[in-house]
């Protein structure tokens, strides 16, 4: 489609959209979770005994929460970009574990494994030029 050829050089513009996007749809769901209180991030930590670690629940809850809110925020701003992308990642692969161990199959685990695959995917690609730490 030689005609939309054009929008190549808007690549950048594109990443911010999706950035902004997935960042504050993260702090929508996260922020909740971070004010929810030791019950919230017990409950929400107990998730990783679908990933053998049983240890801590209210931490692994706490530091879930704070990599949602605080990783929503990193992704918007491109500050720690990367990093960010990784730790997201890795909550929600806990996030598909946990709806295959309650036995949700692939319907309850879609959105998790969707998003997954587009924080990978951003892991590599980076940022783009609209981003706090362009250098």
């Amino acid at each position: 489609m030689a005609y939309l050829s054009g929008l190549n050089k808007y690549k950048d513009f594109g990443l911010l959209i999706i950035r902004v996007g997935l960042g504050a749809m993260f702090i929508y769901h996260g922020y909740p979770k971070l004010m929810g209180g030791k019950e919230m991030w017990t409950g929400l930590g107990s998730s990783t005994k679908y990933v053998g670690i049983t240890f801590l629940p209210m931490v692994w809850g706490l530091l879930a929460a704070l990599t949602e809110t605080v990783g929503g925020l990193l992704i918007i701003l491109g500050l720690a970009f990367r990093p960010a992308c990784l730790l997201l990642l890795i909550n929600l692969i806990v996030a598909a574990a946990t709806h295959f161990g309650k036995g949700d199959g692939l319907d309850g685990a879609a959105h998790a494994i969707e998003d997954a695959v587009v924080f990978a995917g951003l892991f590599f690609i980076g940022p783009g030029r609209y981003s706090v730490d362009k250098k």
